[in-house]
């Protein structure tokens, strides 16, 4: 990441003409993608790397066609194609599924609705506008969602969630409905520009006004995919009666710009859910069971609850028998069923560990790249008192010493106020893990003492996860 991170720093002051001033890593998503946030003394902006260079070119190259036809995306600023970085408008935090969240046990408020019928509108203009003029030939992997690209999508799901989660299935007839799905599908109309990914997570919003990014999957294909990307997004949760008032909505709008066959779209449109449900659910797999992220496994119950909706409604096609049979066994499966509605609502988790830096920092196992490092070396030693040498900042002696100098509770004061900062931005980012660090000379009395102090003071404050290490304790048989 250093590598990245220097390259990046380098694009920045050569576009904004001054220094960084700081340069912090954003959370991952669902891709391999890795943003920064990068801020200088007058100007700012994010900082993306992404080792697909196709897929950089594709995102390039739409963005550039979206500005020129006036669609709200980000500025692109800079950009280094050789070294898979480049620059774009940093537009903040907040997405249509976070303001979502934050009215969660709240009823839909018309304001979440008004902001769906203006991410809808603007789907249109993506639609329409977005496709006139447009490079397909940069679209990767594939220039339009052909039964190629369905294909593989069923095999996503077939692989990363069917087989993953042990459910039955006969392969050959599978094989053979999925063939006959994908040429259903693809005999709808699939000349627009379709987003891919048009879902809550991927819609900002800045000053009441919404904009959209990850659009780098684009390429040609039905309108019905992207609307049931927006409405049946697995955790937004959106009541269906309120699916059905978007959806009237989005095709009113759609007819002022083209003629609408309602019922012909309506012929293809819970096909396009099926699809994109059953795509959710391989993509859950993959980052679920085969990488191991847990936290994607816990929007599995809101995609089968769409799933079960979709089977209550009739809406899967009856001349598909056997993805009819392993659809009614993800429903009706024992283990599927233990991941809970309140389990997916998964709480932050903090790990706040212990260490010696004569042994080096703590690994990361999350992904993330680590977290905070507080020195405490800089604190009165216990271990250069004879009378304090084997004991640990378990003991009670220890903590009386440390509890007694006015060096270590500023110290701690300070850790708190920085601390309290990222756990009340985290929660509301949606952020899952946050790591914490002391270090001190042994990593056995001045960094276990903080860390013991640090985990009550979360526990009395927050709502969270708390998991503590004291590795060098642990080495030493001491713990």
């Amino acid at each position: 990441m250093m590598e990245e991170i220097k390259k990046l720093k380098i694009l920045y002051e050569s576009w904004a003409k001054e220094k960084v001033l700081n340069i912090d890593p954003l959370a991952q998503s669902g891709s391999y993608r890795k943003y920064f946030r990068i801020t200088g003394k007058e100007k700012n902006a994010v900082g993306v790397f992404n080792p697909d260079r196709k897929e950089n070119i594709a995102y390039i190259t739409f963005t550039e066609h979206f500005l020129k036809k006036k669609l709200n995306v980000p500025r692109l600023f800079a950009k280094n194609i050789k070294d898979n970085i480049y620059l774009i408008e940093d537009l903040g935090d907040t997405t249509l599924f976070s303001f979502i969240e934050q009215q969660h046990s709240e009823p839909l408020q018309k304001k979440i609705v008004d902001y769906y019928k203006e991410a809808l509108k603007n789907l249109i203009r993506f639609h329409i506008d977005g496709g006139k003029g447009l490079d397909y030939s940069v679209c990767y992997p594939r220039n339009k969602f052909d039964k190629q690209s369905i294909q593989w999508d069923l095999n996503y799901f077939k692989y990363y969630f069917l087989k993953l989660a042990k459910i039955n299935f006969d392969e050959q007839n599978l094989e053979d409905d999925f063939n006959s799905f994908a040429e259903f599908l693809i005999s709808a109309d699939t000349k627009y520009f379709m987003y891919r990914d048009f879902q809550p997570r991927n819609i900002l919003i800045r000053k009441d006004e919404l904009y959209f990014v990850d659009y780098q999957g684009g390429r040609k294909g039905a309108l019905q995919y992207d609307v049931a990307s927006l409405l049946f997004q697995a955790k937004a949760n959106l009541p269906y009666e309120t699916r059905q008032e978007l959806l009237s909505f989005y095709l009113e709008q759609l007819n002022n710009r083209i003629k609408v066959n309602r019922k012909e779209f309506n012929k293809y449109y819970y096909g396009y859910v099926l699809i994109r449900i059953l795509q959710t659910l391989g993509a859950y797999g993959f980052r679920g069971y085969y990488e191991n992220k847990t936290h994607f496994l816990f929007s599995i119950p809101y995609a089968l609850k769409n799933l079960q909706w979709l089977v209550d409604k009739n809406h899967i096609p009856k001349k598909l028998p056997e993805l009819n049979i392993a659809i009614n066994s993800i429903l009706k499966n024992d283990e599927l069923k233990k991941i809970s509605f309140a389990e997916s609502r998964e709480k932050l988790k903090v790990t706040i560990n212990s260490f010696s830096y004569k042994e080096g920092l703590p690994k990361d196992l999350t992904g993330n790249g680590g977290g905070f490092v507080f020195d405490c070396r800089s604190l009165d030693n216990p271990g250069r008192y004879p009378e304090f040498k084997n004991f640990t900042g378990l003991d009670k002696n220890v903590i009386q010493f440390l509890k007694d100098k006015d060096s270590v509770k500023n110290f701690l004061n300070s850790v708190y106020s920085i601390v309290d900062n990222s756990v009340q931005n985290y929660i509301r980012r949606d952020f899952k893990n946050l790591m914490i660090n002391f270090g001190c000379t042994g990593g056995q009395h001045r960094s276990v003492f903080c860390v013991e102090n640090l985990a009550k003071h979360l526990k009395e404050k927050f709502d969270i996860l708390i998991e503590v290490n004291h590795t060098q304790l642990i080495q030493k048989g001491i713990k």
